[in-house]
């Protein structure tokens, strides 16, 4: 995202959508009751007679609904600007996607959506493949902002005991063509590589290229399937790789707030607790899944939550809003959706 104009005694900023990464944050900072300001398209007449065509035009609306679809959002609201044939207080939906320049103008940024905002702008593409395999098969992953996007699954046909037949083709060999296909197409800046016991010692022996073992981090898995995949993400041998990594920092998060509960340490969960621990002044860390968001503003339930939120931005503590698409994520909708870690203890 490249943020084009910034005024912000104004309220407003102005940016440029770049990737489908940016409109998923561009969900998380988009509120009810913001102005949204661009071009747009909109059906309209000439005239009484003629049938209606969809024109490029400015317009502004005050969001009402904010709807998030995988590489576009849809915010709905009243018109509260625009050309003189376009009724004010009328509905509109501004299509964000790709590509797409607009400015969002609230009566205040709050700090954690500054810092998001910032963040976008200042995300490279996601380039850090991610490989869990052994001798029989391999899960091949790319990590993103906004989780992790498993891109394939290959079997091989190994070699088996008691068995009077050989491979036709060396399995890792097969491994190797795929993260050099993937690294060429993503253009990663590391590549991670992990496997249960010791094959990927035995990947290594194949790798050839050395400007793709320099990008190689490697770890290990107790299995392989789709859930090492964030086994492998909390890995200390591949932490340094993806520290800059929202996903990474998300779940190390989530999983000391598990911690935290299992030991009966500072830290609330739900909805309840978690806005009482708000007002006493307690947080500082609020975690709130992307997906409890997007089901409260469906419902039209979000006002609790954002106060919640804002409530902890004053008060200086840190808000987290985590991408449910990773199991650190899921584990959070599990306990609500939201929770905080403390700054004491509340009885």
């Amino acid at each position: 995202m490249k943020i084009l104009e910034k005024n912000l005694r104004q309220g407003e900023v102005k940016v440029l959508v770049e990737s489908p990464e940016d409109v998923w944050f561009l969900s998380q900072l988009i509120d009810s009751g913001d102005i949204i300001k661009g071009k747009t398209f909109r059906k309209m007449k000439v005239s009484e007679e003629a049938d209606a065509t969809k024109r490029a035009v400015f317009m502004a609306v005050r969001a009402e609904k904010v709807e998030y679809l995988p590489g576009m959002l849809r915010i709905n609201g009243k018109v509260v600007d625009g050309p003189e044939d376009v009724a004010r207080g009328s509905y509109h939906t501004f299509a964000v996607e790709q590509g797409l320049s607009f400015s969002i103008v609230k009566e205040h940024w709050l700090g954690f959506q500054l810092d998001r905002l910032q963040e976008a702008a200042e995300q490279r593409k996601a380039k850090i493949l991610i490989c869990v395999f052994d001798r029989e098969e391999a899960f091949f992953a790319l990590l993103k902002a906004s989780g992790v996007e498993l891109l394939s699954h290959i079997q091989g046909d190994v070699e088996r005991k008691r068995v009077q037949t050989s491979s036709k083709v060396n399995f890792f060999e097969q491994v190797v063509k795929q993260i050099q296909d993937y690294d060429v197409r993503f253009e990663c800046d590391a590549v991670v590589v992990a496997s249960p016991a010791f094959w990927k010692e035995e990947l290594l022996k194949v790798v050839k290229d050395d400007k793709l073992r320099r990008k190689l981090v490697l770890a290990s898995c107790s299995s392989v399937d789709e859930g090492a995949i964030d086994e492998v993400l909390k890995r200390d041998e591949v932490r340094s790789a993806l520290r800059q990594e929202r996903t990474s920092r998300e779940m190390l998060l989530v999983d000391q707030v598990l911690g935290e509960i299992a030991k009966k340490g500072p830290v609330v969960y739900g909805l309840k607790q978690t806005e009482t621990a708000a007002s006493a002044g307690a947080i500082s860390t609020l975690l709130v899944t992307d997906s409890l968001i997007s089901k409260l503003r469906e419902r039209n339930e979000f006002a609790q939550v954002d106060a919640i939120m804002r409530l902890v931005d004053r008060q200086k503590g840190k808000v987290v809003i985590v991408s449910h698409e990773h199991a650190g994520g899921k584990r959070l909708d599990g306990l609500g959706g939201i929770a905080a870690l403390l700054r004491y203890r509340l009885e």
